[in-house]
């Protein structure tokens, strides 16, 4: 099963809105770029293990390792601390849950 990033970045997009309610018009084009690239690597973690050329020791770690990059961009809005930022990657990636972990075969997110 492929994965579509831009329908997946848009519900991690939306998801998070609810969460950062208060930052929103600070935050939201930062938003829209760290889920956008965090769908694209879960897409690229779906095409490599469909090729058999990724573990899932490894697409879990690629996976952390985007998320926290992302982490990093979002804790540079002032006013965001880690408490929300945590609950807004949380909320985004419980919205693709589903779609993602049935696209690579196992337990990603």
């Amino acid at each position: 099963m492929a994965i579509k990033v831009s329908s997946l970045a848009k519900e991690m997009f939306e998801a998070s809105r609810t969460v950062l309610e208060d930052s929103w018009p600070e935050i939201k084009d930062y938003a829209k770029a760290e889920f956008k690239k965090i769908a694209e690597s879960m897409a690229m973690i779906a095409r490599l293990r469909a090729a058999g050329k990724l573990t899932q020791k490894k697409a879990r770690l690629h996976l952390e390792i985007q998320k926290n990059a992302s982490r990093m961009v979002l804790l540079t809005v002032e006013g965001l601390g880690i408490i929300a930022v945590e609950r807004a990657i949380n909320a985004a990636l419980g919205a693709v849950r589903d779609t993602v972990n049935t696209a690579v075969g196992f337990r990603l997110v």
